[in-house]
C-alpha cells in the first residue's frame, strides 16, 4: 500500500506500515453517492446528522455535487430550464431542512472505525465537470469590497469540457482546475450544527483551489464514523475569491477514504504530488497566517525532523504563504512548501514510493 510521505508520525517507515492505518477488515468498496433531497446537507455540518452512507476504511466513493444557486437566479441569468439539472430543482423543491448556509452539500458519509482524535485521509482521485456551464456573482453585502460594489451582479460562464477552459468573455479564457471548494468532517459535538459558509479545524468551505485530483486531504476526526460532507464544486478560482464566488459549477468525483489512527492534527493539512500544505483559518486575517506558519514548522520538525530553528528559517526560505480565501466569515490561508527540496534520506524515500 502506498502510504502518503507527508504526515508519517516520528517513527520509522516501517513500522508505520504494520499499524494497520486503514482500520479495515473487508475488501475495499466502491460507492455510488449521488445528490438527492435524501442525500444532502444544505448549509450545515452537525454531528448529530444522520449519515446517507456508511462505508468503511479504505472504501472509495463516486460522488455528485450540485452547483451553490437556485433553479430560478440560474435562470435569470440565462441559463436555459433544460439546462438546470433535475435533482437541484428537486432538492429546492423538496428539502426543508437547510441552513444556516448556503452550500447544497453531499452527505454526510459515516467512515467506519474513525473516532474522535483520529484522522481522515481523503485521497482525491478524481474530480470532473458535471455541467458545461459555471457562474461567478456578488452582491452589495458579499465580497472583499462591498463599499466599491454597492449592487448584485451574476455572469453565466461556458465552460469548454475538451479544451478544459472557460470562455470568460471574448478574448478572456480561463484554464480550468477544479475542486471542490468544501470538503469537510462534523465539528465537536459541543459546537452544534455550524454554517457551511466559515471553514475551521473541521476543514468544511477551505476554497483551497490546490485539492485537486491527486491531492490528498487530511482532516481531523471530531465525532464516531468522521461524517464527511463535499460540495461548492469549482471549475477554477483566483487565491483570495475575492467577490465571493469562483467558477461555481456542479462536480463530480471518486474519494477514497483512510482512517489514521497514527495521525493526531490540530488543523487540516494537504499533499499535492508536488508540494506539502498546511492551514489556518480565523476571522483575523494575522492570525489565520500564524496558524498556518506554525502548522508548517510542526510538520518541519515532526516529519523533517528539524529543529525548531531550523524550521522556522527553511520556512523563511523555502514556503510561500498563500491567501486561500477572504470572504468566507473567518479567512483562510495555507502555506506550501515544495517537495523537490527535500533530497536526503527523507526524498530518496518519497522517490522510491
Amino acid at each position: 500500500m502506498k502510504l502518503p510521505y507527508f504526515l508519517l508520525p516520528a517513527v520509522a517507515l516501517t513500522a508505520t506500515l504494520t499499524t494497520g492505518v486503514r482500520a479495515q477488515t473487508a475488501r475495499p468498496v466502491t460507492h455510488q453517492l449521488d445528490a438527492s433531497p435524501t442525500t444532502v446537507a444544505w448549509g450545515f455540518y452537525d454531528a448529530a446528522a444522520a449519515p446517507v452512507l456508511r462505508i468503511n476504511s479504505g472504501d472509495r466513493v463516486r460522488v455528485s455535487t450540485l452547483i451553490t444557486s437556485s433553479p430560478t437566479k440560474l435562470e435569470g441569468a440565462g441559463v436555459a430550464p433544460d439546462q438546470v439539472e433535475p435533482a437541484l430543482r428537486a432538492i429546492y423543491q423538496a428539502v426543508s431542512n437547510k441552513g444556516p448556509g448556503g452550500h447544497i452539500l453531499t452527505g454526510p458519509i459515516y467512515v467506519a472505525g474513525a473516532e474522535a482524535g483520529d484522522v481522515l485521509e481523503v485521497r482525491i482521485h478524481k474530480v470532473e465537470l458535471a455541467i458545461p456551464y459555471a457562474y461567478n456573482a456578488f452582491g452589495p453585502t458579499s465580497g472583499f469590497l462591498p463599499e466599491d460594489f454597492g449592487y448584485a451582479r451574476m455572469r453565466i460562464i461556458p465552460l469548454d469540457k475538451q479544451k478544459m477552459l472557460a470562455h470568460f468573455a471574448p478574448g478572456i479564457d480561463i484554464p480550468l482546475r477544479p475542486f471542490f471548494g468544501s470538503m469537510g468532517v462534523a465539528p465537536p459535538p459541543a459546537a452544534g450544527r455550524i454554517n457551511s459558509a466559515p471553514p475551521g479545524i473541521h476543514a468544511g468551505n477551505l476554497d483551497n483551489k490546490e485539492l485537486v485530483a491527486g491531492t490528498t486531504l487530511f482532516i481531523p476526526v471530531h465525532v464516531a464514523g468522521a461524517l464527511f460532507e463535499v460540495g461548492d464544486g469549482h471549475a477554477a478560482q483566483g487565491n483570495g475569491e475575492v467577490d465571493i464566488t469562483a467558477l461555481e459549477t456542479s462536480l463530480t468525483g471518486e474519494l477514497e477514504f483512510i482512517v489514521r489512527k497514527d495521525l493526531h492534527l490540530t488543523w487540516p493539512r494537504a499533499e499535492t504530488p508536488t508540494h506539502y500544505i498546511t492551514m489556518g483559518t480565523d476571522e483575523d486575517l494575522t492570525k489565520a497566517t500564524k496558524i498556518a506558519l506554525r502548522e508548517m514548522l510542526d510538520f518541519l520538525k515532526t516529519t523533517k525532523h528539524l529543529s525548531h530553528d531550523d524550521a522556522y528559517m527553511l520556512a523563511s526560505a523555502a514556503a510561500d504563504m498563500e491567501i486561500t480565501q477572504l470572504v468566507d466569515g473567518t479567512k483562510g490561508v495555507h502555506a506550501m512548501i515544495p517537495k523537490n527540496i527535500f533530497t536526503g534520506e527523507a526524498g530518496a524515500k518519497r522517490k522510491r514510493k
